[in-house]
């Protein structure tokens, strides 16, 4: 069976030049980097090259660069480091972030009091800068504002530069989690005014569980995880060196076929447009698909009816992997808060198709074929178009 994979937001395929980096660090070289004779050496040199390598590629200063676990981890440190550390007492976030985003405000707004504030959606899925600012005008306390950088289901991107100026203006504190933007976009936290930023190596190519937090050099703050003193004293827990020395490998990679990357990439999900106006009635696109947003997202949403109730299933079946939402909540039988928060009586299925560069025009095609085939099916059973 043909099989497709066009879910690249949930998680990317390693890059085989990843896993050659990483192999020496899998066999030979398996030292503790604490420790301080010829074992542990190479390896701590190795993390060491490798936070030089993401802080050059960051605009960042090594001493800013701190390596975590992935997105999750990065989200929990900026926000608890905010609120413990900076003196932030009115948490300012959107009701379409990721969840480690909402559950972890919710959580220090209902058990530490934190005032907690949702700016504005705008129709097309952007925030609402007016709201945004008026919040920070109008508030009494000092605030952290954490929006991320392109939504990991619709694609769209914030004006970065502009919160930045509006944090800066109300001497706020400004966490971005960019984790669907590093190594997809030029990101430089030397031109910008942002206190903590993210990355997760498995969003590029790079190995699942790792990923980095920028923390500015002009904030000082107090570690989430305590008890040893890697990461100078920020993050205790014996590195993950292979995952680490992939991470700056697969950055490297990114950041250098970008552009190249970019317009084929865009290439597809244009074509998956196009294909999907011309043959599917009545599809819709959510968000600023075709405007400022991420060229490696395209959410379409598809009329409700007895061929799409198991829409994704189906697909599956036949060898294509898309989501309906975020991958934290695959499985999770209700509509996505994202789309909820866009269209609250939307009766639509939604189906997120992300690419890489690994896909090719003629996924692109197949996949169409499929969709024309399934949602225009006998129907059998209760109201799916797959046959049992």
């Amino acid at each position: 069976m043909t099989r497709v994979y066009l879910d690249n937001a949930a998680t990317t395929p390693l890059d085989p030049e990843v896993l050659e980096a990483m192999m020496p660090y899998l066999k030979e070289k398996f030292g503790n980097p604490s420790s301080i004779y010829s074992f542990g050496r190479e390896t701590r040199l190795a993390v060491e090259n490798a936070r030089r390598t993401v802080a050059r590629l960051m605009g960042a200063h090594p001493g800013e660069i701190f390596f975590t676990s992935g997105g999750t981890e990065s989200t929990n440190t900026a926000i608890t480091a905010a609120i413990r550390d900076l003196g932030c007492r009115h948490i300012i976030t959107s009701p379409i972030e990721h969840h480690a985003t909402l559950h972890t405000t919710a959580f220090y707004h209902e058990y530490l009091g934190v005032h907690l504030s949702y700016v504005h959606i705008l129709p097309d899925g952007h925030i609402d800068l007016n709201s945004l600012e008026e919040l920070l005008r109008n508030s009494k306390e000092r605030c952290l504002v954490t929006l991320m950088h392109a939504n990991n289901e619709i694609g769209n991107l914030l004006d970065i530069e502009r919160v930045g100026e509006l944090c800066k203006q109300y001497d706020a504190i400004f966490h971005c989690d960019t984790v669907q933007t590093v190594g997809h976009l030029p990101i430089d936290v030397h031109h910008l005014y942002v206190h903590f930023i993210q990355a997760s190596a498995h969003k590029f190519h790079g190995p699942k569980g790792v990923g980095f937090l920028y923390v500015n050099e002009n904030i000082k703050i107090h570690p989430l995880l305590m008890g040893g003193s890697q990461e100078r004293n920020m993050r205790a827990g014996t590195e993950n060196v292979y995952g680490i020395v992939g991470l700056a490998k697969a950055l490297e990679i990114a950041v250098n076929r970008m552009e190249a990357d970019r317009q084929y990439i865009l290439s597809l999900k244009l074509e998956l447009a196009r294909q999907l106006q011309a043959h599917v009635p009545e599809v819709q696109f959510n968000g600023d698909w075709n405007g400022r947003s991420l060229y490696t997202i395209l959410n379409v949403s598809f009329p409700h009816n007895e061929h799409t109730e198991l829409l994704l299933f189906n697909l599956d079946m036949e060898g294509i992997c898309v989501s309906g939402g975020s991958a934290c909540s695959s499985g999770v039988e209700h509509v996505s808060h994202v789309i909820q928060a866009l269209r609250p009586d939307a009766k639509e299925v939604p189906v997120r198709f992300s690419f890489s560069r690994y896909n090719t025009p003629e996924e692109i095609n197949y996949v169409v074929a499929v969709l024309k085939k399934l949602l225009t099916a006998p129907v059998s059973g209760h109201g799916s178009a797959v046959s049992f």
